[in-house]
């Protein structure tokens, strides 16, 4: 299988971050989109919602965006609509977002990327927060 992998990836956000690591600690370098400077387009964001089976208000990002200034909690909102603030306001989609051949998701907690990985942890991994989450022989950590 190959080991294509695409990150939708803001360096500013410790979960990206930290998913992108996981994805590097499987010995899988990812095309990394900084998909606030490259926002992808609108079909490509749709393709992307529909192939991670979200809804548009599944991916809208709500902490540090215009999401309240917008009035984006107004459900009568259409998907058009939603997609229309994201496109104009790339904030507001979540991230990470990754794709890979075993899937699309949204990869909140970071650790959710582990299920889309064609190759398994080449070891240990800790969050920056300190929380173990592969063991030293590349074993996911259950959760407590």
């Amino acid at each position: 299988m190959p080991n294509d992998i695409i990150i939708y990836h803001n360096p500013k956000c410790g979960t990206s971050r930290n998913a992108l690591a996981m994805i590097r600690n499987a010995g899988i370098e990812p095309h990394v989109v900084e998909y606030l400077k490259t926002p992808p387009a609108r079909p490509l964001l749709q393709s992307l919602l529909e192939r991670a089976g979200m809804q548009a208000r599944d991916l809208l990002r709500q902490k540090g965006t215009p999401y309240a200034e917008l009035g984006l909690d107004n459900p009568d909102l259409t998907e058009a609509d939603l997609l229309d603030a994201m496109m104009a306001h790339p904030i507001l989609i979540n991230r990470p977002l990754v794709v890979s051949p075993l899937g699309v998701k949204l990869c909140r907690p970071s650790e959710a990327v582990l299920n889309l990985l064609p190759a398994a942890q080449r070891g240990a991994f800790a969050k920056e927060d300190g929380e173990q989450v592969v063991d030293a022989t590349g074993q996911r950590i259950a959760p407590v």
